[in-house]
């Protein structure tokens, strides 16, 4: 299994190489299972291909802020410098960490692409050596070639943050805030990771009322509701004022007992190619975005 899945990362390295556009249209087809229009898009996902191809590449701006450790001076540059969460360390190398230093609880992340986190709630109990060796393997994939996404080639570093753990569950939620041409419209919210063997993902909007964009959503009785989290909206504040230079982003923060903290600016979620995303949100999502002028 894993053999297989070097030898098709490998494949995407090599189209992305030849031909970026090749690369986009191939993967295209075969997550929607139809041609990419990049002469009129229509979708969020047309859209953010178009933009990789055409906005993104030396964009330097959306190259910071791509970058986990460098987009906290632009969150610094927006006024917004208490929203960020403690940085205990940046580290080059893996070789680098200094283990023993660190605090029990605490969360490790390469600077680039998604995943390969390292989420420590008790020291005493982590494996160093093969954290290290997962830490080595994820940093040998190469983001953004897999599915082109320009935005993420920069030095890769490691950056080390405080542990947040809000008092209602031991793994904090996620909310993935949807801006649109600097307005915050939707948040997507994970309920249950951690805790229920399938998470659960609903839409809500500035209102917090439920919004039936997705599979659970639209499954949720009628009178489906839940608690309105404490210190959402600021967090809607937070996203549209850091989303205001950019066609599209998605604002990622955490919620601690009522506190606002940033996670990342996401600008190309899922590569451009969401296969659990509704065809119709993706067309509702795309006629939001109104694309810039080709770089």
């Amino acid at each position: 299994m894993e053999f297989r899945s070097n030898i098709r990362l490998w494949l995407h390295y090599l189209m992305t190489t030849i031909s970026p556009e090749w690369s986009i249209r191939f993967q295209f087809r075969h997550c929607h299972h139809r041609r990419l229009d990049l002469k009129n898009p229509q979708t969020l996902d047309e859209k953010i291909q178009w933009m990789k191809l055409y906005y993104y590449k030396d964009n330097a701006l959306v190259n910071q802020c791509a970058d986990k450790v460098r987009v906290r001076e632009y969150v610094r540059d927006c006024g917004c410098e208490e929203i960020l969460n403690e940085e205990i360390a940046v580290y080059k190398n893996v070789e680098d960490i200094d283990w023993a230093a660190l605090p029990n609880k605490f969360v490790i992340k390469w600077n680039f692409g998604n995943g390969g986190n390292v989420v420590c709630t008790d020291k005493s109990k982590l494996d160093i050596e093969k954290t290290k060796s997962n830490l080595l393997r994820f940093q040998k994939i190469k983001f953004h070639l897999i599915s082109y996404e320009p935005q993420y080639i920069f030095p890769k570093q490691l950056i080390c943050e405080k542990f947040i753990e809000p008092m209602e569950c031991t793994i904090p939620v996620d909310y993935k805030v949807y801006c649109f041409n600097g307005e915050a419209k939707y948040m997507f919210c994970c309920y249950g990771r951690g805790q229920l063997e399938h998470p659960k993902f609903y839409f809500f909007d500035r209102q917090w009322q439920l919004q039936r964009l997705n599979r659970n959503g639209k499954e949720a009785p009628a009178d489906f509701t839940i608690p309105k989290p404490e210190g959402v909206d600021k967090l809607f504040d937070y996203a549209e004022k850091l989303s205001k230079p950019f066609p599209f982003v998605r604002a990622d923060f955490y919620l601690e007992n009522g506190k606002v903290w940033f996670g990342e600016l996401t600008f190309t979620p899922s590569g451009g190619f969401d296969y659990g995303r509704l065809p119709e949100t993706d067309l509702l999502f795309g006629q939001m975005l109104q694309l810039p002028n080709k770089k």
